[in-house]
């Protein structure tokens, strides 16, 4: 879990207090709803090329562990 709050966090100035991926501006929900529209880790790797493998993941831990 340290992991996960290393990379999704949350300030009140940045895109609302949303959850982002380190602060990058890349909110978790766009993430997540890219790869449930069926991207590929890859793709999102190619078109978002601040992102990282273990961004990604953390995005779906994150999302587990609302449920």
């Amino acid at each position: 879990m340290n992991t996960l709050s290393e990379r999704i966090t949350c300030d009140p100035d940045i895109c609302h207090g949303e959850p982002v991926v380190r602060g990058l501006r890349y909110p978790v929900a766009l993430i997540l709803e890219l790869l449930a529209g069926g991207m590929k880790h890859e793709e999102l790797l190619h078109d978002y090329p601040d992102l990282e493998e273990e961004d990604i993941r953390a995005c779906l831990a994150y999302a587990v562990s609302l449920s």
